[in-house]
């Protein structure tokens, strides 16, 4: 039978509905995160038999993640204009398939990490996972304004991944690096949450801007960018370790900037600098990222 053209628009929805249920550009941040981690840890590139399997493995299970909290959280995003059209509340996907989804994604990540990489990383991969849909998503979120503060360690568990994976041991520089995603994520996503403050106030979610007000997210977006900016000058202050002056420079300017942004917030409240800030600590990870890639490559 002819495949039409009708058939093939319809794959096409389809395939684009279950990708947007990974929340996509979310993972390929974290995955970038994961490949500097395994080139720091491999102090150059690591082995294709480690790199290819880790990234296929580390895209999968908070893929898998990313679907089951769509999947739990499909009664707030219908209620919220920024998730209203997501696959689940939009019909494009059904919430049993979107859950069996997730989670064949997450254990299909976890044995591909077991058995062609080491059982720590799976291991690590499985915990990121179950940090973000129980944790995260089931305890914290609806329940308190600590929800992006605690909750942050899910994101930060992939550059452990990739530690792991290389090493198959944690040291103090992976514990760092984990903890500069950590304490980027509430900054981050603060910032967005002020963008869409009355959807989440609408959805009855405690984000800091609906629990505590702008006055206090702005305070507490400023102190926790004053502590990443330290922290993230740590690596380079390690004993023994792989960063040095480049990635040094390059995490003193990108914290400034994060900073400056966070003080510009406060006294420029609007929606287009809360966007501003937004997008700027997007690009901060994704740059202090790639300055420890130029340090080592260098």
């Amino acid at each position: 039978m002819a495949v039409t053209i009708q058939d093939r628009t319809e794959l096409s929805a389809t395939i684009r509905a279950y990708l947007e249920l990974t929340k996509t550009r979310i993972v390929l941040l974290l995955l970038f995160t994961t490949i500097v981690t395994m080139v720091i840890a491999a102090k150059g590139v690591p082995p294709l038999a480690i790199l290819l399997p880790t990234l296929i493995g580390g895209t999968l299970a908070p893929a898998g993640a990313g679907a089951i909290n769509q999947y739990l959280d499909r009664d707030l995003d219908a209620k919220m204009a920024r998730t209203a059209r997501r696959p689940i509340p939009s019909g494009r996907v059904s919430p049993q398939n979107a859950l069996l989804y997730g989670l064949t994604l997450i254990t299909g990540g976890v044995l591909i990490l077991g058995v062609w990489v080491n059982w720590l990383a799976a291991g690590l991969a499985l915990a990121g996972a179950l940090y973000y849909v129980v944790l995260y998503t089931l305890l914290l979120k609806r329940n308190t304004a600590l929800n992006i503060v605690i909750g942050g360690g899910a994101g930060a568990i992939p550059v452990l991944v990739g530690w792991a994976a290389v090493t198959g041991t944690l040291n103090i520089e992976a514990w760092l690096l984990f903890a500069i995603v950590f304490y980027w994520t509430p900054p981050h996503s603060w910032a967005l949450a002020i963008l869409v403050n009355t959807d989440y106030a609408r959805a009855g979610v405690p984000m800091m801007p609906v629990a505590r007000g702008l006055p206090t997210t702005y305070r507490q977006i400023l102190l926790y960018s004053v502590l990443l900016l330290l922290i993230s000058l740590s690596p380079a202050l390690v004993v023994g370790g792989s960063l040095g002056i480049i990635y040094a420079l390059s995490a003193l300017i990108l914290g400034l900037g994060l900073i400056w942004m966070a003080i510009r917030l406060m006294r420029i409240s609007t929606k287009a600098m809360a966007r501003t800030a937004y997008k700027y600590s997007t690009f901060y990870l994704a740059f202090l990222f790639l300055a420890m890639l130029v340090d080592i490559a260098l």
